[in-house]
């Protein structure tokens, strides 16, 4: 169950024994039309596994609250819990306030666009007027230093433009709420710390941020509390420091 309250803001996000279950076929079919052959003769095995299993977590407002863990841990998919782009099998999930999720590169964006139109399309899909972002346009270039190819089609972008641009208009408005899943590790180092910069500067502001990266040192200096997801488990919550701590020491 996911709420979405503006009251009592003694936490912006809260995750009360969240669980997201996925089931998938135990073996690979060649197309669909085989698929579904071998499902109505009932010969495909589907098996469950739990991506999220029993995650309680709270977040306070103004709190940067970073998630560590290996790949396949299940840390992009509690952020997209948070984000409303999955619905928990299991448990409730309060939000409030408006989010800006930066959950994948260029996540929203039309290849064949170019920048430009690319801008008020993912302005639109945020929840932001057009005009809002006719007066937001100029800043979100500049931010992106994408002038001069700002009209060119997305699909000629590389890695790094696309983290520019989807970061630029994610927090071109200040939202409540900003997820960020590891596009702090994409582009040059100035970029980087521009992204920095400006996170710091909504975190002064009241915004709320969570971030999931495998860049320790991000962690332990723009968090105030971490959390370690091992399998879907939450195996350690604290100080950014402490986290970390632990999760190294499971690797020895």
């Amino acid at each position: 169950m996911i709420e979405n309250f503006n009251q009592f803001p003694e936490y912006v996000v809260q995750l009360e024994n969240v669980s997201v279950r996925y089931r998938v076929p135990s073996e690979r079919t060649g197309t669909f039309k085989e698929y579904m052959i071998r499902r109505l003769k009932r010969k495909i095995q589907i098996r469950t596994f739990w991506a999220i299993n029993e995650v309680s977590i709270n977040v306070k407002p103004g709190e940067v609250f970073g998630f560590i863990g290996d790949n396949g841990a299940g840390k992009s998919t509690l952020l997209k819990v948070v984000a409303r782009v999955l619905r928990p099998t299991k448990g409730r999930v309060i939000v409030r306030g408006r989010v800006a999720p930066l959950l994948e590169l260029g996540a929203g964006f039309h290849p064949e666009l170019t920048g430009r139109e690319n801008i008020f399309l993912n302005g639109a899909m945020l929840g932001y007027s057009h005009t809002e972002m006719q007066d937001k346009y100029q800043q979100i270039v500049d931010f992106s230093e994408l002038g001069e190819f700002i009209d060119a089609p997305i699909r000629t972008y590389s890695s790094g433009m696309y983290a520019r641009l989807g970061f630029s208009v994610a927090t071109a408005h200040e939202p409540e709420i900003l997820i960020v899943d590891e596009i702090l590790g994409v582009g040059d180092e100035s970029f980087q710390q521009k992204c920095v910069d400006r996170i710091s500067k909504f975190q002064k502001h009241g915004t709320s941020i969570l971030l999931v990266s495998h860049n320790m040192i991000s962690i332990e200096k723009l968090c105030q509390h971490a959390a370690w997801l091992d399998h879907g488990v939450l195996k350690y919550m604290g100080e950014p420091a402490q986290v970390i701590r632990a999760y190294r020491e499971k690797e020895r």
